[in-house]
């Protein structure tokens, strides 16, 4: 019985592999468009209803339009790259939602929110296309739906434990359970930060596309130091990288994101609107 279980677990996981375009990383999906994206737009629309949006005109016309160049740019991509029905299933919509929290946030389907409190760290138009480059990233690599199949990666790596541990003495099952939630927790930590160091990289490369200057990209991240004055949480027990660490990959990834800008650009042309 435990084999085939772990053998079913292994086909569904390999059926459910596939790649991220741009930076090519390996991912697990078991969770389709269908099944997230209508429970993302009603609960988006159900904060929008029960949060005030920003009557500052100046800020929330920058959101929108920087939003729109934005998406407009990864849609174009996804068109030219065979993509075409990921495309139609994005409803983007980009709104500023009156709050001094220091956040924004892109759901599944591309339903964004900018907090008033991130606009100082913004500071200017290529900060806030920063800032939504990496957000939109996020939906676009469907980091979201990544999270939930590793949820569900959890539930079942639990099963396993108990079933493996199912004829030991209580004390050696406890010990082993609270490895795996020792464990497990870690790893999806990590997990997390990767998601986010690969939103950084792909809302660079996002931003060039859309005629921004990527160097601000990094500068966000100088000013979020700055106004933590300097504070963190370690990195292995954040689900974010170090400020000091995403500052300096996104120096470094910045002659490829050129690159990878320059070049799809050229071969997107033919599909601006």
């Amino acid at each position: 019985m435990k084999k085939v279980l772990i053998l079913v677990i292994i086909l569904v996981l390999f059926e459910a592999c596939s790649t991220v375009p741009i930076t090519g990383r390996k991912r697990v999906n078991l969770v389709s468009d269908a099944q997230v994206l209508p429970t993302s737009f009603a609960q988006y629309k159900g904060f929008l209803a029960e949060n005030k949006l920003s009557t500052n005109r100046e800020m929330t016309n920058q959101i929108k339009e920087v939003g729109k160049n934005i998406s407009q740019a990864v849609d174009r991509f996804m068109r030219a790259n065979n993509m075409v029905a990921e495309a139609d299933s994005y409803r983007w919509e980009f709104n500023l939602v009156e709050d001094k929290t220091i956040n924004a946030w892109c759901m599944p389907g591309g339903k964004v929110v900018f907090y008033t409190g991130i606009m100082p760290i913004c500071d200017n138009l290529n900060g806030v296309a920063a800032v939504m480059g990496h957000e939109v990233a996020h939906a676009f690599a469907k980091h979201g739906q990544e999270r939930m199949t590793s949820s569900y990666g959890q539930q079942i790596g639990g099963l396993l434990v108990t079933l493996g541990t199912s004829k030991e003495d209580s004390q050696t099952k406890q010990i082993w359970n609270t490895a795996f939630g020792v464990g497990s927790g870690l790893t999806m930590l990590k997990f997390s930060r990767i998601h986010e160091q690969e939103a950084d990289r792909l809302g660079l490369v996002f931003m060039l596309m859309a005629g921004y200057d990527g160097i601000e990209a990094a500068e966000v991240w100088v000013r979020m130091s700055k106004n933590s004055g300097g504070s963190s949480t370690p990195q292995i027990l954040s689900t974010h990288p170090s400020n000091a660490a995403r500052i300096q990959d996104l120096k470094s990834y910045l002659p490829t994101a050129k690159m990878y800008a320059k070049k799809y650009n050229q071969a997107q042309s033919q599909f601006k609107k």
